[in-house]
């Protein structure tokens, strides 16, 4: 009842429904009153407040109690999410203990309740994305050993090139999930501080309590207490959100590089199957990369995203107008993108179909082209670097204008054959001699992720 209407058809899309619930209303609410509630019980303890108003004060803070509605009214007269609630908050507590309602709030400010709550929710936010980041980081170290000497064409500048395997393709998606986790670990202490300064920073409201009461509210919320507030100093929020642009961008070439396997053209790694998943309106066949699609869509849409959170940074003096303001749905909209990209990424990899077969075939597409250079390399420890190249070169033309396989034509070069034997010839085109470090890569990559998780 209290959930206003909003946009909600692409919501289990684009967003995981558990980070949606971390900000949506209920959230935001609730994260706020989570801060009202710890501030009343840590002047409690500093004896600035009676002890009595405490439970009065934490009866109240229940999200449940508010009409958001009504709240997002307000919010457009007053200007922000706190002012209104504050002063609905007040209203709860004096309607059951008139006494308790004279010390809501005491000695804080609009953007420390907004602020700190926020933090609340990246807290939650960023366990969120690091258990997501660590189930994909099991499930790409699974599949990269379970791959590590299936042989593929390697494609650079999106043709082929020399043989990777697929191993190794994943290995690279798994570093990169590393050392995303690796980041948000980093910057932990930086971001899960408490925001607390009071009107502009001083916290005079409080006297000599100021720094107790700080680290008390500090206590009772499991945060760090910074060494002084942090108002219009954002680069902790802007940090986080770069992270996150970081795994977005990251999630998205894991994306872009399936999609491109789907084409039908390569048909070398699929998303997994399920009834309805992938079809078209029109075409019975089709069978489209619609998780790839959102990988790719969430690291087109963070970094415009992100640029608003960098834009807002220069905020004006001790409260900011207009540029705080622009931070309230952008960094919790990077976070929703995130996280629906990291459900779509445990989907697609957890169940990837793979057709070693088809990889194969599409390595001789080319008959026999892509290894050309192990030919070329071995040749020129023989007859010399430049004529190596340039023989093989000859070699790979006269192959591609008689459309004969590259061991043919090598097989009938004098040249060669004075040089290379039928047998080391038949060695240097098989793929699988030709996959130098791939499998140590994949390796090195597993023991990284093994090492974080432990």
């Amino acid at each position: 009842m209290n959930e206003r209407p909003g946009n909600q058809l692409f919501d289990a899309y684009f967003t995981a429904r558990d980070m949606r619930e971390v900000f949506c209303d209920q959230g935001r609410v609730q994260a706020m009153l989570d801060f009202e509630a710890a501030l009343a019980r840590a002047e409690a303890r500093v004896g600035v407040i009676p002890h009595a108003a405490v439970a009065p004060i934490e009866a109240a803070c229940q999200a449940g109690h508010y009409d958001f509605a009504a709240l997002g009214e307000a919010i457009a007269t007053a200007g922000n999410s706190a002012i209104p609630l504050v002063k609905a908050l007040g209203k709860q507590i004096a309607a059951s203990d008139a006494q308790a309602e004279r010390y809501v709030h005491l000695g804080a400010t609009s953007q420390d309740v907004m602020d700190s709550g926020l933090v609340l929710q990246l807290r939650r936010a960023l366990e969120l994305i690091d258990s997501d980041l660590a189930q994909l980081g099991d499930t790409l170290a699974s599949q990269a050993q379970r791959y590590a000497a299936t042989p593929l064409a390697g494609r650079t500048w999106l043709q082929h090139a020399t043989p990777v395997t697929l191993g190794m393709k994943i290995a690279g998606w798994l570093g990169a999930v590393t050392r995303s986790r690796q980041r948000l670990q980093e910057l932990k202490p930086r971001l899960l501080v408490l925001q607390f300064g009071g009107a502009s920073g001083t916290l005079a409201a409080l006297g000599e309590q100021a720094l107790p009461i700080a680290q008390a509210l500090a206590e009772e919320l499991q945060l760090s207490l910074p060494d002084q507030p942090w108002h219009t100093q954002r680069d902790r929020l802007v940090e986080f959100g770069s992270v996150l642009g970081l795994i977005a961008g990251s999630l998205g070439k894991l994306g872009r590089d399936i999609s491109l396997l789907m084409q039908t053209e390569a048909a070398e790694v699929f998303e997994p199957s399920a009834p309805g998943k992938g079809g078209s309106s029109t075409m019975p066949h089709k069978r489209n990369p619609v998780g790839a699609a959102v990988l790719i869509g969430a690291a087109t849409r963070v970094p415009g995203l992100l640029s608003t959170l960098f834009s807002a940074m220069p905020q004006e003096h001790e409260r900011s107008l207009g540029l705080w303001h622009a931070e309230w749905e952008t960094l919790p909209e990077i976070c929703c993108l995130v996280s629906g990209s990291l459900k779509q990424a445990l989907l697609v990899t957890g169940g990837l179909e793979v057709d070693a077969e088809r990889m194969a075939r599409n390595l001789d597409l080319t008959q026999g082209l892509v290894l050309a250079e192990a030919v070329s390399i071995v040749l020129a420890q023989r007859v010399g670097r430049d004529t190596a190249h340039h023989l093989l070169e000859q070699c790979c033309k006269r192959a591609v204008a008689e459309r004969r396989h590259l061991r043919a034509v090598l097989g009938d070069e004098p040249q060669v054959t004075a040089e290379l034997s039928a047998t080391e010839l038949d060695h240097l085109l098989d793929p699988a001699h030709y996959l130098g470090q791939a499998r140590t890569w994949v390796e090195r990559a597993v023991a990284e992720h093994s090492a974080l998780t432990a």
